[in-house]
């Protein structure tokens, strides 16, 4: 199946991929591998041939050429232009990282290593934020009625830690998934005017995708943090964030999905101005009522 041209060409990467992940469903099987690849792989696309990218995939190059002149791109060099175009908006901030990997080929010592990707991967996921998904996703978290916020495995204790901020701050904040076998009871409670949040990296949780697209649903402003525009999560999003998790070895790092939603909830804070400041005031009382923190001086 060839799909039919029926939009306008997209003139930028982000165009391209909204236009890709609507398409999804009504592409063949070899297209949806070729899209995905270009959703998930921008920067590896920017630089390959036709030839190149038909072997990646396991397709041939006529299909790549079709597929792309089906977009309403001047066949695959328009392709690769606006991947090309996506490497340059984010120029200013990858230029320093861009060697990352060559520049720590010769070191042996884990926690160098660490840092040097580390640091790339955050100033890679600065690059990629879309500014006005961020300022509407921060309104929308400071004014929903209920958040909430889901993710498993590798990706709870990111979700833990930004509920723990987010509930400084703000009412109706709720961690999901911490206790085995009731996430389906805590979905109900997901209604529309709501914030569901979800993050989750490859290998996709199942029960993350299926929770983010009942939430989606039920009306809830959708927000994903996930690892690239291929990922499950990205079609019942409102708005999605793409986060690197480049790491040592086999290990995948979550330290960007760490300063993001750090970053996310002192601009929540913000927005929430002296209701903010109030409920951090009832907590600093409350931690000094009850002694939570350790003082040499307290009386025993």
């Amino acid at each position: 199946m060839v799909m039919a041209d029926t939009n306008t060409a997209p003139e930028t990467f982000d165009e391209l991929a909204a236009l890709l992940r609507s398409r999804m469903p009504q592409l063949t099987r070899s297209q949806q591998l070729l899209a995905e690849r270009v959703l998930a792989d921008p920067e590896g696309v920017a630089f390959m041939t036709v030839t190149e990218l038909a072997r990646s995939v396991g397709i041939n190059e006529s299909t790549v050429v079709r597929f792309a002149t089906s977009l309403g791109l001047d066949g695959y060099p328009g392709l690769a232009r606006l991947c090309r175009e996506r490497l340059r908006e984010q120029a200013q901030l990858l230029r320093r990282f861009a060697n990352v990997e060559s520049l720590t080929a010769q070191a042996r010592d884990p926690l160098e290593l660490a840092v040097a990707f580390d640091q790339a991967n955050i100033a890679r996921s600065i690059a990629r934020v879309d500014r006005p998904a961020w300022d509407q996703t921060v309104g929308v978290l400071a004014t929903a009625t209920r958040v909430h916020l889901l993710g498993l495995r590798k990706c709870f204790p990111v979700m833990h830690l930004f509920g723990y901020l987010l509930g400084l701050v703000r009412e109706e904040v709720r961690v999901l998934g911490a206790a085995h076998g009731v996430l389906t009871d805590e979905l109900r409670r997901v209604q529309q005017g709501d914030c569901f949040v979800a993050a989750s990296i490859h290998r996709y949780s199942a029960d993350t995708v299926r929770a983010f697209e009942w939430a989606a649903r039920r009306g809830a402003t959708t927000v994903a943090l996930t690892d690239n525009p291929a990922s499950p999560l990205a079609g019942s999003a409102t708005h999605a964030f793409y986060l690197d998790t480049t790491g040592v070895s086999v290990l995948r790092s979550m330290t960007a999905f760490v300063t993001f939603v750090q970053a996310m909830a002192t601009s929540v804070a913000a927005a929430r101005g002296t209701e903010a400041r109030s409920a951090l005031l009832v907590e600093e009382e409350l931690l000094d009522t009850f002694g939570v923190y350790y003082a040499p001086n307290r009386d025993r």
